[in-house]
């Protein structure tokens, strides 16, 4: 599965690789730095593995988030990486990717935007989809299905799949296990300080990205191995760290 973050830089001016990019756990535009992510996820074990990143600076390279995701996917199938579906949101469900993704010899599960044309230029929600799903035609690319879900606070999702005589038990099942990426992202920032650089050149915050990754593959072999959270593992450094320096300060009072 494919997505992108972005790491945050708020309070920097001279940060190398920072754009102002819109984020979308503040809803709004900030300074930060583009991270694009491909990650696959075990639904027997329900384990993720960062497969590849990139860091979109389109001023070095010239290539967008959208170039970097059908990149890694290319080499993906270079390194003999065969997944089941690969899973992405609205943002990477152009036409582009879709048959890159096709050609690649591989099935896929995305989330349409509701004005996506369909059959004879029709909207997608103007169409009435079924339970079951519904079989249409969409526009530059062929035959898919579609699936609508209605969520509790009234948002709704197409979500749109090239799979043959996909259920909808499957696709839900299968689009779930994209909020893996979501985790991912969070513990990558919350626990691993994927953030915190304020390094001021590209190539350092190039270094300490790769590191948090780094970081974070430790840690998560310690939660697969130990049944330790991430977030504990976390905490027992801050709680060692407490304990020593308490130690340490009462060892000086005795000499007082």
């Amino acid at each position: 599965m494919g997505d992108d973050t972005l790491l945050s830089k708020q309070y920097s001016k001279k940060i190398g690789l920072v754009h102002y990019q819109y984020s979308g756990a503040i809803h709004d535009v900030i300074p930060g730095i583009g991270m694009v992510n491909l990650l696959h996820y075990n639904n027997k074990t329900d384990q993720s593995t960062p497969v590849d990143y990139r860091i979109y600076n389109k001023e070095t390279d010239g290539k967008t988030k959208n170039e970097h995701f059908c990149d890694m996917l290319t080499l993906a199938k270079a390194r003999g990486i065969n997944p089941d579906t690969v899973v992405m949101d609205a943002w990477y469900s152009g036409l582009k990717n879709l048959k890159h993704i096709r050609n690649l010899g591989w099935t896929w599960v995305t989330n349409l935007r509701k004005n996506r044309k369909v059959n004879r230029n029709i909207s997608l929600e103007s169409l009435e989809i079924l339970d079951e799903g519904l079989k249409m035609h969409l526009r530059g690319y062929g035959w898919v299905t579609v699936f609508k879900f209605v969520a509790k606070n009234g948002r709704i999702d197409y979500i749109t799949t090239n799979l043959e005589n996909p259920t909808r038990e499957q696709i839900e099942k299968i689009f779930k296990a994209r909020w893996s990426i979501e985790v991912y992202h969070r513990e990558l920032k919350q626990t691993c300080g994927i953030e915190r650089c304020q390094a001021r050149t590209g190539r350092a915050q190039r270094n300490h990205i790769c590191l948090a990754i780094f970081a974070w593959l430790d840690m998560n072999k310690r939660r697969i191995n130990k049944k330790i959270t991430l977030y504990q593992q976390t905490w027992e450094v801050i709680k060692t760290s407490i304990q020593h320096n308490i130690r340490c300060l009462l060892a000086d009072t005795q000499f007082c």
